[in-house]
């Protein structure tokens, strides 16, 4: 059976709570990666995603104007901006499951936990390319 350690991203990049949103930022990029999990101590209390980067920078609720933007990126942490205690999956799970979660929260990743250690985090992108690889087609 397949499962979550067969597909996920091991050791993804994880930052702290005092990670300023300027570097989440290049660190999504540098990585090419939309999800980082957030770590104090070495246990997992977060998660940042693009969208939650992208709701500070573009938020409806606190207008401000673009010459402001460098403040914002300097300024905002990623305690101020992420999901705090995201559900988590173990890396035994049929990847099915891990896939019903996903699709179900309509989240783009999952951290996955190993005896209250994080070990990897799996996407929506995890699935798309084991399918692609295994030129799975679907009818």
């Amino acid at each position: 059976m397949l499962t979550v350690s067969d597909l996920m991203t091991v050791n993804p990049q994880t930052i702290t709570p005092e990670t300023p949103l300027r570097h989440i930022i290049e660190v999504m990029k540098s990585e090419g990666c939309r999800h980082l999990p957030v770590l104090q101590d070495g246990k997992l209390v977060g998660i940042v995603t693009d969208r939650d980067v992208r709701l500070v920078m573009n938020s409806p609720i606190v207008l401000h104007g673009r010459w402001q933007d460098d403040e914002l990126l300097n300024k905002v942490t990623a305690e101020n901006c992420m999901t705090p205690n995201p559900i988590t999956i173990s890396p035994d799970m049929p990847a099915y499951r891990a896939a019903e979660m996903l699709s179900i929260y309509k989240f783009g990743g999952l951290p996955v936990v190993k005896e209250e250690e994080l070990v990897g985090i799996i996407t929506v992108t995890d699935f798309l390319d084991y399918l692609a690889d295994k030129k799975v087609e679907i009818s």
